[in-house]
């Protein structure tokens, strides 16, 4: 298999409305901590889910997920406050990032996860994702100090022209798709490039549907934790979409209603793919294609259009 033996390292300095990689410059890390990366929109929230729930098997998580495994990067949270909460935390700490790995700071006692997922299924969310924002979000991402670069900009309900942006336009000049976000390819490239090491894992989001059970036993192994087995069906069903999107207080916290029309109820949508199908016409999938021979090797963007076993 085509993989570096370097190791990973920070090539780029990721700042925009959302996302600084600076806030990890100085964060303590310990030898046990988990890191979830994905681009957006792959099941970052499910596999925090059961990250969660694997180190509290025993239903008592001491808060909603996100607030247990927040998102450092994001810059809008004062750090202080972020890293504070990690500090204290005496369980086994699950951190969120949607920074590629080219941005983040390695560590070899540090066992990373990343998720992928179609990136056309992933439009598709990101549509509602976007289009849900509320303007106190806008007020919020744009405003707050510190921000690198343009605002953030406001959902354009044209849905055709988002895919266009999507996915010919990059928001750093070293990428070429994810605009107004961040490239999903780019970040896919970068955690694929390093997948043989020990303490990285891969997850796929329609591996993740199709067996929730047997991949959360894999990822148990992977993380090296060890849930009793008469706590097995009580943890799978906790992370069940349905489960989840029936009790989002338990997985987002009250910043979320702020965030979004609807609350946690919008950012927990509909978890289904291949609405793209109905969607986008041929001259966008060709657009499609072409990001993806000119950003990916093959074998990696065979692995984010379908899952299951990589080498």
């Amino acid at each position: 298999m085509a993989v570096t033996s370097a190791r990973p390292e920070v090539r780029h300095v990721y700042q925009n409305h959302h996302l600084d990689t600076t806030r990890w410059d100085g964060f303590e890390t310990r030898p046990d901590d988990i890191v979830i990366s994905t681009a957006y929109k792959a099941g970052t929230t499910l596999v925090q889910t059961i990250v969660t729930n694997l180190i509290f098997p025993n239903g008592d998580m001491p808060g909603p997920v996100s607030s247990v495994s927040p998102w450092l990067d994001m810059r809008v949270m004062p750090l202080d406050e972020v890293k504070a909460v990690l500090a204290g935390q005496t369980h086994r700490r699950c951190i969120k990032t949607h920074l590629p790995l080219d941005g983040l700071r390695f560590h070899d006692d540090v066992k990373y996860v990343m998720v992928g997922r179609d990136p056309r299924d992933v439009f598709m969310s990101l549509l509602n994702h976007w289009g849900s924002h509320t303007p106190e979000f806008y007020e919020m991402i744009n405003g707050t100090p510190g921000r690198v670069g343009d605002e953030m900009p406001r959902f354009n309900e044209d849905v055709h022209a988002v895919w266009h942006d999507w996915i010919t336009r990059g928001w750093f000049p070293w990428e070429s798709d994810g605009y107004p976000y961040w490239s999903l390819l780019h970040h896919a490239k970068t955690w694929w490039e390093f997948r043989h090491l020990p303490n990285v894992e891969l997850l796929h989001y329609n591996d993740l549907r199709a067996d929730l059970e047997g991949q959360m036993r894999g990822l148990a192994a992977y993380l090296e934790i060890d849930v009793p087995e008469e706590r097995w069906p009580g943890v799978v069903h906790a992370c069940q979409f349905e489960t989840v999107k029936a009790n989002p207080e338990k997985v987002v916290d009250e910043m979320h209603h702020m965030v979004f029309k609807g609350g946690g109820d919008a950012f927990i949508y509909k978890g289904t793919n291949g609405r793209w199908k109905d969607v986008l016409g041929e001259d966008e999938l060709a657009l499609y294609h072409e990001a993806m021979e000119r950003t990916l090797p093959s074998d990696c963007a065979r692995w984010l259009e379908q899952g299951g076993a990589y080498q």
